[in-house]
């Protein structure tokens, strides 16, 4: 009985033990239960589906108060604002991502899914891996506020340019390496066919597993502005782990709501990039200041205020983007 008692990684091990169960249930719902043969999701159940993850999130915020307190529990909301609001960028990326493999709607949902596996086992390691860097090398801490800050002013004053699929190096990789079937089949991700050549039976990968593995490859880029930003935050690796994987659960239910609006947040980026300007800051003006750090509840107002004006601003400034298209004359037929 002792042994869940242990602390392990910034908190007990029956904490852990609970934050996984729940992760593995939710997947078993979804896959097992609710999404067992592949459909199409449409606008109204993504965005119940999202309403529902998000609100078990913030009941674990009510959890991790009830055992850390109120200071912890506001650094899990904030970093798991900032997850959810960075990993929007991603959806502009795993759309192309679908969009470049025909993948049809009623897959989608199965390759995200599996995703979140993968997500779950990558932002482990690399959590664990920066927890252990910042508790032995505090100033590090310095250089990801550091990194933070350029990155923000880049996304400010850069380009937006088009996810390019097709000539991305793990793409070419994979294709050289592996055999790959020149369509779908079905929803599988690998399948036993005849290889033409000899006749005999042979393993190929699908366009869709393909596609899994670059949504796996861009959260893991992602990944490095992401896990930064919280870990500007707080380096409680409990606190990190369990806000990131709650933000990117719903964030993945609420991809196919996103994926038809995504076109109306023409400011998103500019309030991402204060975000990261923002939290990188905030190292080196507690410093000045004398502080230990930004008080919590500060950071967590701030980046609302940021992003609720990128949104509402974006949202503002398209209001009239779809009557107009709706508007443009159809084209004559050939």
């Amino acid at each position: 009985m002792d042994f869940f008692l242990v602390d392990f990684q910034g908190a007990a091990v029956w904490m852990w033990l609970l934050f996984i169960s729940i992760v593995i249930a939710l997947l078993v719902l979804d896959l097992g239960v609710l999404h067992k043969k592949s459909r199409e999701i449409g606008i109204r159940e993504s965005l119940l589906m999202s309403g529902f993850y998000v609100t078990l999130g913030l009941l674990f915020a009510g959890f991790v108060w009830s055992q850390f307190g109120e200071q912890a529990s506001l650094q899990y909301l904030t970093g798991f604002v900032i997850e959810k609001s960075l990993a929007m960028d991603n959806i502009f990326v795993i759309a192309m991502i679908f969009g470049y493999f025909s993948i049809p709607r009623e897959y989608q949902h199965r390759v995200l899914l599996f995703g979140i596996l993968g997500v779950i086992v990558l932002r482990g390691i690399m959590i664990a891996a920066g927890a252990a860097v910042v508790e032995n090398y505090g100033w590090v801490l310095y250089l990801f506020a550091a990194f933070l800050i350029v990155t923000g002013i880049k996304m400010l004053f850069s380009n937006s340019e088009p996810y390019d699929v097709e000539n991305n190096p793990v793409l070419k990789f994979l294709r050289k390496r592996l055999p790959v079937t020149d369509r779908l089949r079905g929803q599988k991700f690998l399948v036993r066919e005849n290889d033409p050549s000899t006749g005999k039976l042979k393993t190929y990968v699908t366009p869709l597993l393909l596609a899994l593995i670059m949504i796996e490859f861009a959260d893991l880029v992602f990944a490095v502005d992401s896990i930064p930003a919280i870990f500007a935050i707080t380096t409680d690796p409990f606190i990190v782990y369990t806000s990131n994987i709650f933000a990117i659960l719903g964030l993945r239910a609420l991809y196919f709501a996103l994926a038809a609006l995504i076109h109306r947040f023409a400011y998103l980026k500019y309030a991402l990039s204060v975000v990261l300007i923002f939290i990188g800051s905030k190292i080196f003006v507690a410093d000045m200041l004398g502080l230990a750090k930004i008080p919590p509840l500060i950071s967590l107002g701030v980046t609302l205020a940021i992003l609720a004006s990128g949104i509402i601003g974006s949202l503002w400034a398209t209001r009239d983007m779809d009557k107009a298209d709706k508007a443009l004359p159809e084209k004559p037929a050939a």
